[in-house]
């Protein structure tokens, strides 16, 4: 635990690590996770205002009052993240997420009665997340180098059908958070030196929403999820195994409050036969809340006891649109398109988060049984290249500069249970 105490004039600088907290890829902007339900990914997450399965937990609490009965739904969604950087000329090369494979499971129960105007829910998953490493040979290293944000959200929920057209639903949301960030020091291309906050901790919020049913053809939703502000509790660790400052291995209990941004959905879902169901939904994140994030420190490694790290992400929307064919034999089919906006700015990007402006199609499909009912989706992920120019030096000298592109595909599964 003990080590020579380190100058402030040799690592102050390198704290430009403003990135680590947001160091989290994922489907959408930021670090975002709402791939819940493979019947909701296959129809683009346009499903606020269908709200019609146990994921409505998730999605809509108001919607499972149009269930009946005791309704369980477990899923998992499988995705492979590859965003790639190019650094500017005259460097060469193409560099690879090197922690691409990730799978995150979903449960939901909901009950009640035909004659009970309330019913009940319980969701456990996962809303941020998964997680990016890169090479150590990048050219930005010293920026950032991995970063890894799990969450694990208990969401017991309450609706109340208030006319037959007519619901609103929400609960309580305690959600845990673990976070381990990384960047190099001094070395610009070997893992001889390194920084890393890692920590935990709980907070709870709560979700609404409403569904209005306007007609047979007609279906208005909305839904609206609190910000949180989890206490992450841990350590910093500082390393240095060669050269050019003396060799050191420090560590002290440090923690930082790490914002979960508010979200809210407006959505209308159009019903022109039975057999089709058309929806559209507007999402807003308001990735403000991440202005900037202090690490304190009961010692004063790198020199201070406090790490202000600069976010200024921007909210961001995403654009969503799905079509549902329904079969007189109980299955389905499904199709979507999403548009995801960016929420970092180049002065601060982060070669982690990798966040760029993203389209993301998907097909799905299912089927619906008196006791048991199951959906598979594909998702597949683009975002074309954005060059980040201007961002933050690193006291090695290092800049996220470049150029980014992302691709993913997702294959997820739900299966359903009525009884």
């Amino acid at each position: 635990m003990n080590a020579k105490r380190l100058p402030i004039a040799w690592l102050c600088a390198p704290l430009a690590i403003t990135s680590l907290l947001v160091a989290i890829s994922a489907r959408g902007a930021a670090f975002d996770l709402p791939d819940q339900d493979a019947f909701v990914i296959g129809r683009g997450m346009a499903f606020v205002a269908t709200a019609d399965n146990p994921s409505a937990i998730y999605y809509n609490p108001a919607g499972i009052t149009q269930l009946t009965g005791s309704n369980l739904r477990v899923g998992l969604y499988s995705i492979y993240l590859d965003p790639s950087y190019r650094p500017p000329p005259p460097a060469t090369g193409t560099f690879d997420n090197q922690d691409p494979l990730h799978a995150i499971p979903q449960f939901y129960y909901t009950y009640s009665r035909e004659d009970w105007p309330v019913s009940l829910g319980l969701g456990v998953y996962s809303p941020f997340g998964l997680s990016v490493r890169w090479p150590q040979n990048t050219g930005f290293r010293t920026v950032a180098t991995q970063g890894a944000l799990t969450t694990d959200a208990i969401n017991p929920v309450v609706a109340l059908k208030l006319s037959r057209r007519f619901s609103i639903g929400g609960g309580l949301v305690i959600n845990y958070a673990n976070a381990d960030l990384r960047q190099g020091l001094f070395s610009p291309d070997q893992a001889t030196d390194s920084f890393r906050f890692a920590g935990d901790g709980w907070d709870v919020g709560y979700n609404l929403g409403a569904l209005w049913q306007f007609n047979d053809q007609v279906s208005l939703g909305a839904t609206f999820r609190s910000g949180m502000n989890v206490e992450l509790r841990g350590h910093t660790t500082a390393v240095n195994r060669a050269g050019p400052a003396p060799i050191f291995d420090a560590r002290t209990v440090a923690n930082a409050e790490f914002p979960l941004p508010l979200k809210a959905i407006l959505g209308i879902s159009y019903r022109p036969t039975p057999q089709w169901n058309l929806e559209f939904n507007a999402d807003y994140t308001d990735w403000t809340q991440l202005g900037t994030v202090t690490i304190h420190q009961a010692a004063p490694l790198l020199g201070t006891p406090t790490i202000p790290l600069v976010l200024d992400l921007q909210s961001s929307w995403y654009y969503e649109f799905g079509a549902t064919r329904y079969f007189a034999n109980g299955w389905l089919a499904s199709a979507g398109y999403i548009f995801s906006q960016n929420s970092a700015p180049d002065a601060h990007y982060s070669p982690l988060l990798a966040d760029l402006d993203r389209h993301f199609l998907s097909v799905g499909t299912g089927f619906r049984g008196k006791r048991f009912d199951f959906d598979v989706a594909y998702q597949f992920g683009y975002g074309p290249t954005r060059t980040v120019t201007g961002s933050a030096p690193s006291a090695a000298g290092q800049t996220a500069d470049g150029n980014y592109e992302f691709f993913s595909h997702a294959i997820a599964v739900s299966v359903g249970a009525h009884f």
